[in-house]
């Protein structure tokens, strides 16, 4: 039961977030062999002025080991 939380900036139209999630889906049933049905894709708009307070200090710093793809950035 994969479950995908996504975070970005605001700006992204429906369309977007829609086909983002649709590939976010196909790539989590083609690598982890699981069924379409069984996958969930939230994506949250965050306001890049709450970034580092809302998602940097306190799910990317301190689940740095956990990343299997790390940011190319600090905050």
């Amino acid at each position: 039961m994969p479950h995908v939380e996504i975070k970005c900036y605001p700006g992204r139209s429906e369309e977007q977030k829609t086909r983002c999630a649709e590939e976010v889906t196909k790539a989590i049933t083609e690598t982890m062999g699981c069924d379409a049905s069984s996958v969930s894709v939230a994506i949250k708009e965050i306001e890049k002025e709450d970034w580092k307070n809302k998602v940097w200090d306190t799910q990317i710093a301190p689940e740095c080991d956990t990343l299997y793809k790390k940011p190319g950035y600090t905050c």
